[in-house]
């Protein structure tokens, strides 16, 4: 018993309270904004009472992986992405539907979304088989080791189908291999890959939900009606792969001579895009894709897709600079801003602490988000630095894509807000995930 307390003891002597202090803040923050928030329904109590509750069970957590040594992590990398895998397919056959996603472990009085705290795990898994096999990533039978890891998880998840979980994954992995010192071009590739998987059903939605403003404009108008049709997309595709294999003959006319693998893997690149695309437009609800590029444009759709993001914008300007003060924000307690207490709970702080409140929340991201990074730096080894890393880089992809959301300065994918938004699956996942950044803070110093 005295050595469990002596461990405990030299542990908090060496912890972060930096990195700590931050996160307590936004999580008061976080309290009084979803009481604040639910008050219009009647719902303030029980929303904080859930917040609490998840809180209480996410600093456990926090508490137990904080004492755990991460260096573990490791060498379990296989067991602990095969759990993850396995969570992510449970959830398919056994989760409760919600909001027309399947993602959700229903116990009744408490429900778990297992892909928040899959994206933690996946971070573990690909840290680790990156530092192992850091002398290989020149090679593309490391980039495709890579690709399976990635696509298993996100394959399942948009079975589900949670596009806007998927999301953080790719700034993750790239991050990640740029980090490792993967060659820019293969980077290059995987963006390409992903722009094209994303982007051409999205640029179809988009040109769709405007054929009425481009009537005057034939050429726009056709070129939308064509790209529906899939033909048009075919031909620009094939265009730019017999394009990319004539500058490759040109260049090698010219004495500069390129390996024939770069084109072989640029095309590649191209193509999975193009095919990856029919997965992604089939996987998503029209409205999810609405959704999704409207923040262009909300007026093209007030009533609808744009609805959230107009709302939630007027909300943010009528805070002005000191806010409406706490429970006076109108709309907020009026119901004209939705989704207040998850995916929009930053546009209630806004309102009612007004830039003063944003300004100081923004603070407390940053300096959260700094201390991650020194922890990367002053990590004991490259699987901590790397672990690290990915930590962060999935909290800042989250905090950007969320408060870009609200602003109308990025799409709304409902990318919920890291320590703000209400739900027990993201505040227990996020905890978690400071407890790892504490273990190697804490293991700089230490091998316990």
């Amino acid at each position: 018993m005295i050595q469990i307390k002596n461990f405990y003891h030299r542990l908090v002597s060496i912890m972060d309270f930096q990195l700590i202090f931050s996160v307590i803040a936004l999580v008061f923050i976080s309290f009084a904004a979803i009481y604040s928030a639910g008050n219009n329904y009647g719902m303030s109590f029980k929303y904080l009472s859930v917040q609490l509750l998840a809180f209480s069970v996410g600093f456990l957590g926090f508490v137990l992986v904080a004492s755990f040594n991460y260096q573990y992590y490791k060498y379990l990398d296989k067991i602990i992405y095969v759990l993850s895998f396995v969570l992510l397919f449970s959830v398919l056959i056994f989760g409760s539907v919600k909001r027309g996603t399947r993602g959700w472990f229903d116990f009744g009085f408490i429900s778990f979304q297992p892909v928040e705290i899959a994206k933690v795990m996946f971070i573990l898994s690909l840290a680790s088989f990156i530092d192992k096999k850091s002398k290989e990533t020149g090679k593309v039978s490391f980039l495709i080791s890579v690709f399976l890891m990635l696509a298993g998880h996100i394959i399942l998840i948009m079975m589900q189908p949670d596009f806007s979980s998927t999301l953080s994954y790719f700034p993750v992995t790239l991050i990640l291999l740029f980090v490792i010192g993967v060659r820019p071009f293969y980077l290059f590739c995987i963006v390409i890959f992903s722009g094209l998987a994303v982007g051409i059903p999205f640029l179809e939605t988009f040109l769709n939900m405007q054929l009425q403003f481009l009537k005057s404009k034939v050429f726009l108008t056709n070129f939308s009606i064509s790209l529906k049709t899939g033909w048009i997309c075919v031909c620009i595709i094939g265009m730019i792969l017999f394009l990319i294999i004539c500058g490759w003959c040109f260049l090698w006319e010219l004495k500069i001579r390129v390996a024939f693998i770069y084109p072989i893997i640029l095309c590649a690149s191209i193509l999975l895009g193009y095919l990856s695309s029919f997965v992604v437009e089939n996987s998503l609800k029209d409205y999810q894709r609405k959704r999704f590029v409207v923040f262009l444009n909300p007026r093209f759709d007030p009533r609808g897709s744009g609805y959230n993001i107009i709302q939630s914008k007027i909300t943010i300007g009528s805070g002005k600079f000191i806010g409406k003060g706490f429970k006076k924000g109108t709309q907020t307690q009026l119901g004209f801003l939705p989704e207040q207490h998850t995916d929009f709970i930053f546009s209630v702080i806004a309102e009612e602490g007004g830039w003063v409140g944003a300004q100081i929340t923004l603070f407390f991201y940053f300096f959260f988000v700094w201390r991650a990074f020194v922890i990367a730096k002053h990590a004991r080894d490259r699987y901590g630095s790397l672990v690290a890393i990915g930590l962060t880089s999935m909290f800042m992809f989250c905090i950007m894509s969320n408060v870009g959301m609200v602003m109308g300065m990025m799409p709304a994918v409902g990318v919920p807000l890291p320590f703000l938004s209400y739900g027990g699956s993201s505040i227990f996942s996020s905890l978690c995930a400071v407890g790892i950044l504490c273990s190697i803070s804490m293991r700089k110093h230490t091998h316990c």
